[in-house]
């Protein structure tokens, strides 16, 4: 299986964790991720074959519609995903617009794109379930406290 590989364009600063990328990540997908949308473009150029793109609107040094036309310069049918949060500001060009950072919305547009992928992680990871004796839990889940 080839899992889905997202690039991930986050206004963190680079040496922080991006949180959109631990998000995805828990879906088991692969991600790349860039701290501005020039190299986000860059890191299109060098890996053409991302599953999509998930942008930050907030992103401030190339207008998120003109990132959204350079990102399809390199691949044309590429998804791209802008997450605005609650400012709700529309980025022309976009597959998906959320105006939340609920995890779970990003999470299901995602599994949505990639039903097949989605379905093989999970059966893969109930069969490591059963391999390690079921499913983990976290402390003090399924004990006493003991």
């Amino acid at each position: 299986m080839v899992r889905p590989c997202y690039l991930v364009v986050d206004r963190e600063f680079p040496g922080s964790i991006s949180t959109r990328k631990l998000v995805i990540e828990t879906a088991k997908f692969n991600v790349l991720t860039a701290y501005s949308a020039r190299e986000a473009i860059e890191m299109l150029r060098v890996f053409p074959a991302v599953s999509g793109v998930v942008v930050d609107e907030d992103i401030d040094d190339i207008p998120c519609h003109a990132l959204v036309g350079a990102l399809r310069e390199f691949q044309p049918l590429v998804n791209v995903i802008v997450i605005s949060g609650p400012s709700g500001r529309e980025c022309p060009g976009a597959n998906y617009h959320l105006d939340s950072f609920d995890p779970r919305k990003l999470l299901g547009i995602m599994a949505a794109l990639h039903p097949k992928e989605t379905k093989e992680i999970a059966t893969r990871d109930e069969e490591l379930d059963k391999l390690r004796g079921g499913p983990k839990t976290e402390p003090g889940e399924g004990d006493s406290g003991r």
